[in-house]
C-alpha cells in the first residue's frame, strides 16, 4: 500500500511540472551563454568539417537505425565523445552544474559531437534541430520542462544554431538542470 502511495505521489509531482515553460532564468541563459557557445570556433571547426563530408540522409538514417539498436557506446558512438570537438564538449559540461548533456549535429541533424549518448544519431526530424538550424536560418528553441529519467532531474533542451563567420552550419543543444539554475 505504501508503494502505491509513493509512486501516485511521485506521479503527480512529475505531471505538476513536466510540460511547463520554461522558466525565466533559462530563457536569459539561452540569448546569453548558450548562444555565445554556439559561435564558438572548435565546434564550428566540426560541423564545418562533418557538412564537408556531404554525407546522404540515406546514410544517416541507416547510421541512426544502427545507432538505437545497439546497446551501451559502441566504438562509433565514442568516437564522437573523445573527438577534439568531443573533449571540448565535455570540458563545458564540467564548467557549470546546470548542464547535463551537450550535443553538436550537422547541417542535417546527425550528430557531430556529444557529451552522452543521444537517444538516435539523427535528430533531423525533431524540433531541437528543425527549431534551431531553422534551414539556414537560425534561432533559439527552448523545450519545455520535462522530468529525464536518465538524470533523475527536470531538463530543459535549449538549442542554439551553431554559426561560423554569421553564418549558421549546424545546431547545439544543452540539456540544462533547471533546479541547479540560478534564478
Amino acid at each position: 500500500m505504501r508503494t502505491i502511495f509513493a509512486l501516485t505521489i511521485l506521479f503527480s509531482f512529475n505531471l505538476l511540472f513536466s510540460g511547463e515553460k520554461a522558466p525565466q532564468s533559462i530563457v536569459d541563459l539561452a540569448h546569453s551563454k548558450l548562444s555565445t557557445i554556439g559561435t564558438d570556433q572548435i565546434i564550428a571547426d566540426a560541423v564545418n568539417e562533418q557538412n564537408a563530408k556531404s554525407i546522404s540522409l540515406a546514410q544517416i538514417k541507416k547510421q541512426d537505425e544502427e545507432w538505437k539498436s545497439t546497446p551501451g557506446l559502441a566504438d562509433f558512438m565514442k568516437e564522437i565523445m573523445v573527438s577534439k570537438c568531443g573533449k571540448h564538449l565535455a570540458e563545458i559540461q564540467k564548467s557549470t552544474s546546470y548542464f547535463a548533456e551537450i550535443f553538436v549535429m550537422d547541417n542535417q541533424g546527425a550528430n557531430v559531437a556529444m557529451t552522452d549518448k543521444t537517444s538516435d544519431y539523427w535528430q533531423g526530424d525533431e524540433d531541437k534541430f528543425t527549431e534551431s538550424y531553422k534551414n539556414g536560418k537560425g534561432a533559439i528553441h527552448i523545450s519545455e520542462v520535462e522530468f529525464d529519467d536518465s538524470a533523475q532531474a527536470y531538463l530543459v533542451q535549449v538549442s542554439v544554431p551553431v554559426k561560423d563567420k554569421g553564418k549558421v552550419i549546424g545546431a547545439i543543444t544543452f540539456g540544462i538542470d533547471i533546479d541547479k539554475v540560478e534564478k
